[in-house]
């Protein structure tokens, strides 16, 4: 179990969208061995619209945009995979 202290020590020096744009990439790296770009677009789709939801008080204007991008992105993603 990780120490509340140890957390909030961490997230006092990065904003937000820094936080969940660490946890979007560890969670992507964390799909790769399953080698499925279903899973991996619908990961891609959840964070655009985590991005997107975000109230803009929290991150910068451009986590927004990421999160445009990723809901464009994911569902491409999504009906190129295979069956």
């Amino acid at each position: 179990m990780v120490p509340l202290q140890l957390v909030d020590s961490f997230l006092l020096e990065y904003n937000v969208g820094q936080a969940l744009l660490l946890v979007f990439v560890l969670g992507g790296v964390g799909l790769l061995p399953l080698k499925s770009q279903k899973l991996l677009s619908l990961h891609v789709i959840t964070f655009g619209v985590v991005f997107l939801l975000t109230p803009q008080a929290l991150v910068p204007t451009h986590y927004l945009f990421l999160g445009i991008v990723l809901v464009v992105v994911g569902p491409l993603l999504y009906v190129t995979a295979r069956a």
